[in-house]
C-alpha cells in the first residue's frame, strides 16, 4: 500500500439531509493534508463517507486505486485507511495496552511489533500501560487513540479533530507525535482540524470546506490572520 486515497464527487448525508454535496479530494503518498473549515462545514461526515460509516449516495472512494465506496468498515481498514474519530472515543474501562491491542484486531500479523513502535512514538502509554483508559488525561487519551489507530498498520490515518480540548502546551506535544508517526511509520495523515497551527506547523496542503463543497485549497494554511481566515472562509 502506498498510501494514495482518492474521493471523487462524494455525496454523502444523514437521511433526508445531504451534507456533501459532489466533494473531490486526494493524499498523496507520504502527505499531510488538513481539512478546515466551520462547524457544520461537513468535516466530520466526509472522514465518516470514507471509513464506511456513512452511506456514499454518489461519486466514490479508492485507495491505491482499489473502489472503497460504500465497503464496510473493516473492508476499509484492511485496505490501509484506518479512522481515529473525534473526542477520542477510547474504552476507558479497558486498561491501555488492551485499547492498543484491541486496534491490530483486523491485522494481527505483525502486532507485537507495531505495539512496541507506538510505545516509542508514545512512551507515556509505556509508563500506563496497566492503567484503565479513563484514568488518562485528555492528552493522553488522544495519543491511546492515536496508538490504537496504529495498531492498524494503515497507510492513511484519519484524524478528527486530534488538538479538540487540549492545553496549547499538549497542541504542541500531540504535533510532535504526529510528526513521528509520519516519519516512523510511514504514514500519510488526512486531518480534519480548527487548530490553524497545526494545520500549518504539520500539513503539506489544505482543503477549506463550507456547506459541504470545497471552497479553495492550497498549501499550508498562511500565517496572516486576514488571509488565514479568508482560507478559512473559502474566500479567494
Amino acid at each position: 500500500m502506498s498510501g494514495a486515497l482518492s474521493v471523487d464527487g462524494l455525496v454523502a448525508g444523514y437521511g433526508g439531509s445531504q451534507v456533501l454535496h459532489g466533494l473531490s479530494l486526494d493524499v498523496r503518498p507520504g502527505e499531510a493534508v488538513a481539512v478546515v473549515g466551520p462547524n457544520g462545514a461537513g468535516k466530520s461526515t466526509l472522514l465518516n463517507a470514507i471509513s464506511g460509516i456513512v452511506a456514499v449516495r454518489n461519486g466514490s472512494v479508492s485507495m491505491d486505486g482499489q473502489p472503497l465506496t460504500n465497503k464496510a468498515a473493516r473492508s476499509v481498514v484492511l485496505a490501509g485507511v484506518v479512522h481515529v474519530p473525534e473526542g477520542r472515543q477510547v474504552f476507558p474501562e479497558m486498561t491501555v495496552a488492551d485499547n492498543l491491542q484491541l486496534g491490530a484486531f483486523a491485522r494481527p500479523t505483525g502486532a507485537d511489533a507495531r505495539f512496541e513502535a507506538v510505545l516509542e512514538t508514545f512512551p507515556r502509554l509505556r509508563e500506563r500501560l496497566g492503567q484503565d483508559a479513563q484514568t488518562l488525561s485528555g492528552g493522553e487519551q488522544q495519543m491511546l487513540a492515536i496508538g490504537r489507530g496504529l495498531m492498524a498498520e494503515p497507510a492513511v490515518l484519519m484524524l478528527d479533530e486530534p488538538t479538540l480540548g487540549l492545553a496549547p502546551i499538549l497542541v504542541d506535544d500531540v504535533l510532535e507525535r504526529l510528526r513521528a508517526v509520519r516519519d516512523q511509520f510511514h504514514t500519510s495523515l488526512l486531518v480534519v482540524e480548527q487548530n490553524a497551527y497545526l494545520t500549518r506547523e504539520l500539513c503539506d496542503r489544505y482543503y477549506v470546506l463550507t456547506n459541504g463543497r470545497i471552497a479553495s485549497s492550497g498549501e499550508t494554511m498562511p500565517e496572516d490572520p486576514e488571509a488565514l481566515m479568508a482560507a478559512y472562509m473559502g474566500e479567494s
